[in-house]
């Protein structure tokens, strides 16, 4: 069971996958500061100084100053700020995995496009890339 386990981590796809899982993670930290400390803020000011964290609707009968005190004080709140700042790290994320597989497409397209075949200078068929004689017409093809 230990060497089918070891067999099945070696394989290719699943370091690949790790890796990818790895690096996702720390991306998503990096995109979630960069909602919070860098784009919602200038978006807040312009909206009249509002942090975007702190925006909440209080279901409890006390009024509290800000989300933190509602949540030391265990007021049940709908937390719909936190869940902008959630929803803006989604889009963008999604948006930079979008732009790397239209990237990667692109890249496997110009593989696949890779030239396999030639014409034949006598009859116009197409010919393996390799031929010294056209299959078609038999004519001795020179090394163009």
């Amino acid at each position: 069971m230990l060497k089918e386990f070891r067999a099945f981590i070696a394989r290719g796809n699943v370091l690949d996958l790790a890796v990818g899982i790895i690096i996702g993670g720390a991306f998503g930290k990096i995109v979630s500061s960069f909602v919070s400390d860098i784009v919602t803020p200038p978006i807040g000011l312009l909206l009249g100084k509002v942090d975007f964290s702190n925006l909440f609707i209080n279901l409890s009968d006390k009024t509290y100053p800000s989300l933190a005190a509602a949540k030391a004080a265990g007021a049940a709140t709908i937390n719909y700020g936190v869940f902008l700042n959630t929803l803006l790290d989604f889009l963008i994320v999604a948006f930079a995995v979008y732009l790397i597989v239209v990237q990667a497409n692109k890249l496997k397209k110009q593989e696949e496009v890779a030239v396999t075949d030639k014409e034949c200078s006598f009859c116009l068929s197409k010919i393996p890339l390799k031929a010294v004689r056209c299959p078609h017409c038999t004519s001795q093809l020179s090394d163009d």
